[in-house]
């Protein structure tokens, strides 16, 4: 059952500036996806305007600049985010748009004749689709509070009835913004039945050649170009993801032939087990890495997980070819872009070091100097990313599952520009589009292409992984890491099976870790390398676990 888009959360105005007796400009303190609701009495024929925006100008007035980009009416015929009432003059009048949603923070209530307003005029509302909240993650660090609440807020504001950009500007199904965010997704809420919709629509768009647009539902718009491996990876991602935190083989067996068609039209156009094609790493910092490296991993994880499917599923012929040309891919992608010698992919940029590091392709022996060189490179940029989507996705996860995780962890709490942090700072409430505040393109503020942040505390800090040979969380990998410098940390995350538990405490340089494994479930836990203690790995039972720890000198 699909979960209701609902009207799920009220904001009263934090805020109400009169500009003058017909122009008031309300903030909600917080950007969000939705409608407003005013109450107002005046005289009859009073035409009422609400715009809706997420920027103000130095002037207080609403400021729609950075998001009417494609739509800019020459005249007041179709103004953009905006609702107009015409008043009947019979008392107090109430309205509320039934057949739309914007995407806002603010809006400015502009009246032909003079009315008078107060900060309980307006009501704003929070719609979405209303999947249940199934992970919390809560520490001694404002930094990743904020970026945990404004990275649900910005994955909320773009989920109706299935995963969008951004709820004012597009409110397109971009397929990169979608599986770049799985992770954060679905260790945060309850959303297999929204993916599940979703994916039968890919199976819809997709055309007979195996190609997706890559915005998906599509009126026709998307089989151009770029609609590529990075982005339209969805058919395969999605549904492995539904695999990992479920234990439900459904979406891949509804999405096995879809994917093969699509691994199969990659293959062909395919060069040498290698491909360019796609968006690349959209929305960088200023570093640009090659798309062919990129693409081409992108192309080893879908045959990876196509070879994988075909294996649950029995279908033996399928998964030796599939496998075979998943080993042809990553080891075409190893000749071509690293250097054995220096462990440096392409020309050694974040993302052509942690987009291979990530998905898979670095060889065994080679993963320590590839990740180094890449700790490397984010401490040359003072601990700041330099980064688009791509990277975006794999940078932290790269760093903490090879033995980088302090460098990950500063990474991830920076709060200068460019960072994730640097967005909290200046006060955002949720993910935006360009790292840049200062940026004249690709600037809505309500965006999830960067939200892989989310996910990462579940696991870079938390260390709450899903187990492929036990999924579901049948089995659970527990590698949580203890930063020095943070002081108490908690993720909470309610399986299929219960409530798994990871969190610390330190007190007076004794660290108290807390785990809880749920019922029926098993868990290993590997104690961080900066911890004393000898077991490497530690077999759980269902049950609490409490375990006295202390930094290494």
């Amino acid at each position: 059952q699909l979960h209701p888009i609902r009207s799920v959360e009220t904001y009263v105005a934090r805020r109400m500036t009169s500009l003058s007796d017909s122009v008031y400009v309300f903030d909600f303190g917080q950007n969000m996806s939705g409608v407003t609701s005013l109450k107002v009495t005046g005289e009859k024929g009073t035409v009422i305007r609400l715009k809706h925006g997420e920027r103000l100008y130095s002037n207080g007035r609403v400021n729609t600049s950075n998001i009417d980009v494609y739509h800019r009416p020459v005249d007041d015929s179709d103004p953009f985010q905006t609702d107009i009432i015409i008043l009947k003059g019979q008392g107090e009048e109430e309205f509320m748009p039934k057949f739309n949603y914007k995407g806002f923070r603010y809006v400015e209530v502009i009246s032909s004749h003079p009315i008078k307003l107060n900060e309980r005029s307006l009501t704003a509302y929070f719609v979405h689709s209303d999947v249940p909240q199934v992970g919390f993650i809560q520490s001694s660090d404002t930094i990743i509070n904020r970026l945990w609440r404004a990275t649900n807020k910005a994955y909320l504001s773009n989920l109706m009835g299935y995963p969008t950009d951004c709820p004012q500007r597009e409110k397109n199904g971009w397929t990169g913004d979608a599986h770049f965010a799985i992770e954060t997704a679905l260790y945060n809420y309850d959303g297999i039945t929204v993916y599940e919709k979703w994916l039968a629509d890919h199976r819809d768009e997709q055309q007979p050649n195996g190609v997706l647009p890559d915005i998906i539902p599509t009126g026709g718009w998307g089989y151009g170009t770029d609609n590529g491996l990075d982005w339209t990876s969805t058919i395969a991602i999605i549904p492995w993801n539904l695999y990992l935190f479920y234990g439900d083989l459904k979406p891949l067996t509804d999405c096995y032939e879809a994917i093969k068609k699509y691994v199969d039209y990659a293959e062909r156009k395919s060069i040498g087990r290698l491909t360019d094609w796609g968006r690349g790493d959209w929305v960088p910092v200023k570093s640009h890495s090659s798309k062919e490296l990129t693409s081409s991993t992108y192309f080893y994880v879908d045959a990876k997980i196509l070879s994988e499917t075909a294996k649950l599923l029995g279908k033996k012929e399928d998964y030796l070819y599939y496998s075979k040309l998943a080993e042809e891919i990553k080891q075409a992608i190893n000749a071509k872009y690293l250097n054995y010698e220096t462990g440096v992919y392409a020309s050694g940029t974040q993302t052509e070091q942690s987009v291979p590091l990530m998905w898979g392709v670095t060889p065994e022996h080679m993963k320590r100097k590839v990740a180094h060189n890449l700790a490397c490179k984010v401490r040359e940029c003072g601990f700041h990313l330099d980064v688009g989507v791509l990277g975006a996705k794999a940078l932290l996860n790269a760093l903490s599952e090879n033995g980088e995780a302090e460098t990950a962890y500063r990474l991830a709490v920076q709060d200068t520009y460019p960072s994730w942090g640097n967005w909290v700072a200046n006060g955002a409430t949720t993910l935006l589009e360009n790292w840049d505040l200062n940026a004249t393109r690709d600037i809505s503020d309500n965006h999830m292409m960067f939200g892989e942040i989310g996910g990462w505390l579940y696991k870079g800090l938390g260390g709450i992984y899903p187990d492929v040979k036990f999924p579901g969380f049948k089995h659970i990998i527990l590698k949580p890491y203890v930063p020095r410098d943070l002081k108490q940390f908690e993720a909470t995350y309610h399986s299929s099976y219960g409530k798994i538990y990871s969190g610390w405490e330190q007190v007076n340089g004794k660290i108290t870790y807390k785990v809880i494994v749920p019922p029926n479930s098993t868990a290993t836990l590997y104690l961080p390398d900066n911890l004393s203690g000898d077991d490497k790995s530690i077999e759980l039972e269902s049950g609490t676990y409490i375990f006295d720890l202390k930094f290494k000198e």
